[in-house]
């Protein structure tokens, strides 16, 4: 009897399991169909557990997702690609769900399932439901339609293609403006598959639609539309249809609108071509840069170094550089901070004299700005002018700043300058770094914050990394060990730190020579702080030293350490000593 029933388990088990009360259950046996269709068979899979999944009504939203997200790799399990189209039916009733991402991953399953199916089975099967779709009563349905057409279209015969043209233009008109944003969204994907003589007739017929929409929602999404159609169409189409389009939407009423075109005009230059650009678009542009609405102006000034490049230098000098010196000075923060991200870029696309004569009085206001990630964008782009100017002017010009910055009376200033140090050092060279930023390395180990210290042990390390042992050996090394002596046990707690972190970078034979004495040295210090911290520095050395040096200079130490008065050292004393024995047994 057993053997009869065996078949019919899984499938009973999925049914009971999808009825359940609890999520997770129903989550994990649709997660689980794939098995399922294994053990059923391709056959019975068509027949039982397909159907069965159509009329499950469900309404949690995770167990819909996952059964979406399921079915779109389930040709396979259902006999291969000659049945495809037993899938389409409960996809079909997820693309009419309300939740949004249920909807989306339907339509993705069912464009993966559309682009394997045989062209007799997409006329049949997958056009009547794109058109079942569009035609849908709620909202839902015609939301999920139009990311259909372009995997539909492309098989049609030449009646049933002007009918979906027909049905798109329709869904562009819809009363509903999240139909419209559907359309507007998917019309590029569209237009791609549609042949030239239609694209510029029926498809631009819709895009003029979309583009003159009531709800500034459809029109920020024509915007996308506009670079995936200049794509498509000649130039001088181009120029005719999607151009006014572009200016027209620079100065569109809604700032979302402008802060779109803003944020794409890159690529809508790409689309309509150069000469355009040059005489329509910088225009727009220059707009955009001193829009009103900060959020358009960051949008744009973020895109400067990106638009100087497709101009020649003297027309960026003339248009686009006055508009930065005005952002320069915005009463925005995060325009100021878009700008300084992207300036330094422009200086390879203006050529040395003009980067010196226009560019760097504005790299020197930013330097100076009130707001710290202003400064930091400029200071961690600084490799883009030194290529340009050379590091001996950028030097003179810009360092004194850098200094400046370094002092800052704000802890978290010098902080980010610090981060920045081994960054400058690699942009900068050994020679110049050795001159100018060394001493400033060696007085942060003496701040009186300390994150500031904290973060200038880790830069010493890093600088070690960057120039390596034998420079660090030369530059580092001697003023590190120099501090143990300062009178603040605070300074000397940070000097060992710093040993800590050189150590690995150095080596066992340095580490054995130079550092290991200091710290052994200073398990003498009077102040318990000192002695722990020396425990815990020698139990960070273990790993890095022979065996023999452990045994002949850390272990007596430690075990001096562990019988100390205070309790602390005695704890992090005996701690080493376990690490060093699990070494040793090792």
């Amino acid at each position: 009897m057993a053997m009869i029933d065996e078949p019919l388990y899984p499938i009973a088990v999925l049914i009971d399991e999808l009825k359940n009360e609890d999520i997770q259950l129903r989550l994990n046996s649709i997660r689980r169909l794939s098995t399922i269709a294994r053990a059923l068979g391709e056959e019975r899979t068509r027949k039982e557990l397909i159907p069965f999944l159509s009329e499950n009504n469900d309404d949690d939203d995770e167990v819909l997702l996952a059964m979406a997200e399921e079915l779109g790799v389930f040709i396979p399990y259902v006999g291969g690609v000659q049945y495809a189209n037993v899938l389409l039916p409960p996809l079909e009733t997820l693309c009419t769900v309300e939740e949004t991402c249920v909807r989306e991953k339907a339509v993705e399953s069912l464009c993966r399932i559309g682009a394997q199916m045989m062209e007799q089975d997409l006329v049949e099967s997958f056009i009547p439901l794109v058109k079942r779709l569009a035609a849908g009563e709620w909202f839902t349905a015609r939301v999920s339609s139009c990311g259909l057409f372009h995997i539909a279209y492309p098989s049609a015969p030449e009646a049933l293609k002007t009918e979906l043209r027909a049905i798109y233009s329709q869904l562009c008109q819809d009363d509903m403006p999240m139909v419209r944003r559907s359309a507007a969204t998917n019309l590029g994907n569209f237009a791609a598959t549609v042949e030239a003589p239609h694209l510029k007739v029926d498809i631009m017929s819709m895009f003029d639609d979309l583009t003159q929409d009531d709800q500034d929602s459809v029109r920020l999404l024509a915007v996308e539309g506009c670079a995936a159609l200049g794509k498509l169409l000649e130039p001088q189409d181009c120029a005719a249809h999607i151009l006014p389009v572009i200016v027209n939407f620079s100065q569109d009423k809604s700032w979302r609108v402008r802060y779109m075109v803003a944020n794409q005009l890159y690529e809508l230059c790409e689309a309509v071509g150069p000469e355009p650009t040059r005489s329509d678009l910088v225009p727009a542009y220059v707009r955009l840069l001193r829009d009103n609405e900060a959020e358009v102006r960051i949008a744009a000034a973020g895109k400067v170094t990106k638009f100087c490049r497709i101009l020649n230098p003297e027309l960026a000098i003339q248009h686009i550089l006055p508009c930065v010196k005005e952002l320069s000075t915005d009463s925005s923060q995060h325009v100021r901070s878009a700008l300084a991200s992207v300036i330094m870029g422009m200086a390879p696309v203006l050529g040395k004299d003009a980067t010196i004569e226009q560019l760097l009085p504005i790299f020197l206001s930013l330097l100076k700005d009130e707001f710290p990630d202003v400064r930091l964008n400029i200071i961690s782009k600084l490799d883009q002018v030194n290529q340009v100017i050379g590091i001996d002017l950028l030097s003179q010009s810009l360092l004194p700043a850098i200094v400046e910055l370094a002092e800052d009376r704000h802890w978290r200033v010098r902080l980010a300058i610090i981060e920045y140090i081994p960054l400058l050092a690699s942009q900068l060279g050994v020679g110049f770094f050795d001159d100018k930023l060394g001493a400033l390395c060696m007085q942060w180990l003496k701040d009186k914050v300390y994150s500031i210290r904290d973060a200038a042990a880790n830069n010493v390390k890093r600088l070690a990394e960057e120039f390596g042992p034998d420079w660090a050996m030369q530059h580092i090394v001697p003023q590190v060990l120099d501090m143990i002596n300062n009178p603040h046990y605070l300074h000397r707690m940070t000097i060992l730190h710093s040993i800590s972190l050189l150590a690995p970078v150095m080596g066992s034979d340095i580490t054995c020579s130079k550092l290991l004495p200091v710290v052994i040295n200073a398990s003498k210090d009077r102040v318990p702080n000192i002695k722990f911290n020396v425990a815990k520095v020698l139990q960070s050395l273990i790993p890095i030293v022979d065996q023999s040096v452990v045994e002949k200079k850390i272990r007596p130490c430690l075990v001096e350490l562990s019988e100390d008065s205070d309790v602390d050292v005695r704890f992090f004393a005996s701690q080493a000593l376990e690490s060093s024995n699990q070494v040793m047994m090792s």
